[in-house]
């Protein structure tokens, strides 16, 4: 058996409209080597587009004298004879070389086709990219020209070289639970499973080291616990191994270990000072305010004293963040490199939402599904999770790639209390929920997230272990995701989901395979019960077509009322006082959703209980189990529903969403409190004896007066509990940083004021960028300016090799985006809300940072409009109380990706002269950390650069110039 793998690039994405520009084959014998290769450009019988140009750098010149199609295909089509087609999304490459070889006049190619997209899913499903070019780099796959076809081809038959190879290596039980997903008649794919099987079959046993088998599934793990550690108690830490030192001579010995690992170490100032007063807030039982900048460690500046604090007095501590990106920093980073230096033991765990870890039980049992009823998405994303399991050892989705119609078969497998057996469940010994809660009852030091630290004050403190002291990083959040998650959210997948996994077809679904499952019971009442449950099954489509209805109707009502913003998006405050037209409407179709949930959920949940009463055999307990936890859901989405159609709890606000494009599927509503002070004040300040919370951003103009309001500490304060520290930054900003203002910048105001701005904006950003190489991210507030920005900025720089990457508008998330932006230092990237924080670009990768407006929020947003109207009710003024404060934070969190380390130096040019014209600027300016600061005329902008980022070439001496600047500090 030979492998074809084909690589087309083409002038466009359609098979009927487009060219092939390109055409590249690698044929690869069943030795696995690759045998001969064919490469050629094709001559198309158009230009050209220049966006494929960019892409490929193929360009007109190149296809001239190149080929015409017919004379490519007769060197192709032998090759393909008797081979199976590869390709990475085989299918583009297919339609094309069907296409091709139709007008060509040859039969189609009638092989099998293989796609190593699918492939590499299945057998890498950890890979945060399926893209070619970041397998071949993950993979040290050689990949030498990007979207040239037969580089690609190339680079393609090694990795499904690489993916054949992993295939055939897995663990039997892995290989074989494959087979029985994929039926080879059904699925190509299926063919190559088999294949696998049938070659280990004629091999050795391979060995299977630290593999365990249960239930015949692979796992990487064992049980994690004996049934004396499993009664729920939690251990306590022992402080036997407690050394007798003083706090001083543990932080010298924790630097000297420092000094030891990192011969460059030095103290920091303000990393001093924060050990100290996080220390005495832990001791006194006093919360804490710490703004601790970029370079501060303030990471170390936490754990270390929390550390030392917790071990001594035993104390178990929490450890909050906002990101995952930070959980996984302290869990990889900071952890075991305090497990190195530190005089003494610990034991750290990180415990996530119950969401975040895979159920066993559900994963098994989704497995019994025939495999005729799996699309060719769900397998891909199931047999990808079964190759997972033999490699993962805490079963979190944050390792997998769950992008697309993955999300719904995590959905289905994801752990939750409801459908929880506990220890009734055969896998719960190697439940990775529960593993993770075991570990998190026995750790001195907890990690864990904003979010799940109020779920579990929602859930009254049943979550996590008792704690009492609590330390709180990215705090600048807490107030923000504590009004989302003390809130409700209902979507339109939010009630489709549970929906689906009660009743998909007649023959999938919970209810349909109770159904099948009560009807084999022997017992009396097993005739009833079924006929019962068979009357419920309309229920569902009948709840579904209402659902749909409702959600047309709020979509109809958001677009009658609410003005698209420049995304397509709607939004809409429903005010009790000031009611839509179609509200009364609406909330008969809202009420019928309630009365149909209520129809079902009833009856079916009496029917349980007495089902669960007459049964011991595990399938069925597992369904009625699975059943619960979908009942429950269903009850919270009624709950909520009902709550926003009577609009029933006065402390919220009420606001619905949509989008033009999706309309009724985009739709959500949502409550949420418009003040969260009083229930942080009651839930985390007066119950917690210590709350530390840190951020680079805390202050505004030096002051934590607005952060200390927004949470809720003005009586903590008042009692003395309450600490504040603005730690010393280790940067010499005013040598590092300059800030440029161009006073002559236009407005943006009057009738042709925008289109003014950005045209300036356009000029300045190109000649900017020029001057400093690239190396530059340009920050909006708008999506929509961006967008009017990067075609013209990107026509003009690319002349001069500077590549230009727009936030959704080139392919990728912020992360993909990041990177291509740090592989080529000629790149200006620009960027929207994300990222103004949460990106780290040290050292050359950013040499200037563009600020386009104030990141001012749009104050008609419910919430915002909701505390602004509670202002004004206080004789208060909304836009200085909290508007102003808000965008003053956002800025300080841009202004800190320049510099990220002690040898950065770089230049922030600042678009928007409100911060030089009006009476509020200066609480921007003033926030910052001490930068060299600026103003001058737009033409000055050029040669200003050139002089501070070259000081000796330019000599910065000019008398003239110095005048013609405003220094502003």
């Amino acid at each position: 058996m030979k492998f074809a793998v084909l690589d087309f690039e083409t002038t466009g994405m359609s098979s009927d409209k487009d060219e092939i520009i390109q055409a590249g084959l690698a044929v690869v014998d069943e030795a696995g080597t690759v045998c001969s290769t064919y490469a050629s450009f094709v001559r198309p019988s158009k230009p050209i587009p220049q966006e494929i140009t960019r892409l490929t750098g193929i360009a007109d010149k190149d296809v001239a004298e190149a080929p015409e199609l017919e004379d490519m295909l007769s060197e192709i089509v032998p090759l393909l004879q008797d081979a199976v087609l590869v390709g990475h999304n085989v299918g583009f490459d297919a339609h094309f070389l069907q296409a091709a070889l139709d007008r060509g006049g040859y039969l189609p190619f009638a092989g099998r086709m293989l796609d190593t997209v699918d492939l590499a899913r299945i057998v890498f499903p950890t890979q945060p990219s399926y893209a070619l070019t970041s397998l071949t780099q993950a993979l040290d796959i050689v990949h030498e020209r990007p979207h040239q076809a037969d580089s690609d081809a190339v680079a393609t038959a090694q990795l499904f070289l690489l993916c054949r190879d992993k295939l055939r290596t897995l663990p039997m039980f892995t290989l074989q639970r494959l087979h029985a997903m994929f039926d080879s008649d059904r699925y190509d794919l299926g063919w190559l499973i088999a294949d696998a099987v049938a070659w280990r079959e004629t091999q050795p046993p391979l060995p299977e080291d630290g593999i365990h088998h249960f239930r015949q599934f692979a796992m990487n793990v064992g049980d994690w616990s004996d049934e004396a550690n499993v009664s729920g108690e939690e251990e306590s830490p022992s402080s036997a191994d407690w050394p007798d030192m003083d706090f001083e001579r543990y932080l010298e010995t924790v630097r000297s270990g420092l000094q030891t690992i990192f011969p460059g170490y030095e103290s920091r100032e303000g990393q001093d000072i924060m050990f100290r007063e996080v220390r005495e807030a832990l001791q006194d039982d006093s919360h804490l305010l710490v703004e601790a900048g970029t370079g501060t460690g303030k990471s170390l500046g936490y754990l270390l004293p929390a550390l030392y604090y917790g071990r001594k007095e035993e104390k178990k501590i929490v450890v909050s963040t906002h990101t995952i990106q930070l959980q996984e920093q302290l869990r990889e980073r900071d952890l075991p490199l305090l497990q190195q230096v530190l005089p003494m033991s610990f034991k750290a765990s990180v415990f996530k939402g119950r969401s975040n870890y895979l159920c066993l039980r559900k994963f098994e049992s989704r497995q019994q599904i025939p495999e005729h009823a799996l699309g060719k998405e769900e397998a891909v994303s199931r047999a990808g999770m079964t190759v997972w399991l033999g490699e993962t050892t805490r079963g979190e989705s944050e390792e997998l790639n769950v992008g697309g119609r993955g999300r719904e078969e995590w959905a289905a497998v994801a752990s939750d209390a409801a459908s929880c057996l506990n220890r009734a469940c055969p896998w719960f010994r190697r439940c990775f929920y529960h593993r993770a809660r075991n570990e998190a009852g026995k750790a001195d030091l907890i990690i864990t997230n904003h979010a799940l630290l109020f779920t579990d004050m929602r859930a009254e403190h049943r979550l996590l272990p008792a704690y009492d002291r609590l330390i709180v990083d990215e705090a600048h959040h807490l107030e923000e995701v504590a009004s989302s998650h003390l809130g409700q959210k209902t979507s339109y997948s939010s009630l489709m989901i549970p929906l689906q996994r009660l009743w998909k077809d007649a023959r999938t679904g919970l209810l349909p395979q109770l159904i099948g499952s009560v009807g084999e019971m022997p017992s009396d009442y097993a005739g009833a019960w079924t006929e019962k449950l068979e009357l419920l099954l309309p229920k569902a489509p009948e709840i579904r077509d209402a659902w749909e209805r409702w959600m047309e109707a709020l979509f109809a009502m958001l677009a009658a009322n609410a003005p698209a913003d420049e995304t397509g998006s709607f939004t809409l405050r429903i005010k009790p006082t000031d009611l839509p037209a179609q509200w009364e409407a609406l909330s008969v179709d809202g009420n019928n959703v309630i009365q149909l949930l209520s129809d079902l959920i009833r009856p079916l949940e009496k029917l349980t209980v007495e089902i669960r009463e007459e049964t011991d055999e595990l399938t069925v307990q597992g369904l009625l189990t699975d059943l619960g936890g979908v009942l429950k859901d269903l009850s919270n989405i009624r709950a909520d529903t009902q709550s926003f159609v009577t609009l029933g709890r006065p402390e919220f606000v009420y606001w619905a969403e949509g989008h033009s494009q999706y309309r009724n599927r985009s739709v959500s509503v949502y409550g949420a409190p418009a003040d969260v002070s009083g229930l942080l004040k009651e839930g985390m300040f007066d119950k917690k004896a210590s709350v530390v919370m840190t951020s680079a951003t805390l202050t505004i103009d030096k002051s934590f007066k607005y952060v200390t309001e927004q949470l809720g500490l003005g009586d903590a304060e008042q009692r003395g509990r309450l600490k504040t520290a603005m730690l010393p930054s280790p940067f010499r900003y005013r040598e590092q940083a300059l800030v440029l203002i161009p006073r002559d910048f236009p407005g943006i105001k009057g009738r042709d004021g925008e289109a003014a701005f950005v045209e300036a904006l356009i000029g300045s950003l190109r000649d900017a960028a020029i001057t400093v190489g690239g190396r530059m991210l340009v920050l909006f507030t708008s999506y929509r300016m961006l967008r009017h920005v990067h075609g013209p900025l990107k026509d003009s720089l690319e002349p001069v090799g500077i590549q230009v990457l727009g936030q959704g508008v080139d392919d990728g998330s912020r992360s993909r985006l990041t990177q291509q932006f740090m592989k080529r230092p000629a790149s200006v990237l620009l960027g929207t809300s994300s990222f103004w924080e949460g990106i780290d670009l040290p050292g050359d990768a950013l040499t200037c940072l563009a600020i386009v407006r104030l990141p001012f929020q749009p104050p008609n947003h419910p919430v915002a409009e909701a505390k602004s109207e509670k202002l004004q009710a206080e004789k208060q003024n909304p836009f200085m109380k909290l508007s102003l404060p808000q965008a003053v934070i956002k800025f300080k969190q841009g202004f800190g990706r320049l510099v990220r380390t002690a040898n950065d130096k770089g230049i922030v040019i600042l678009y928007d002269t409100r911060v030089i014209d009006t009476n509020y600027g200066k609480y921007f300016l003033y926030s910052l950390p001490g930068p060299k600061m600026e103003h001058l005329p737009l033409a000055g902008m050029t040669s200003r650069i050139k002089s501070w980022l070259n000081p000796e070439a330019d000599g910065d001496n000019n008398a003239a110039a110095a005048q013609e600047r405003g220094d502003m500090r």
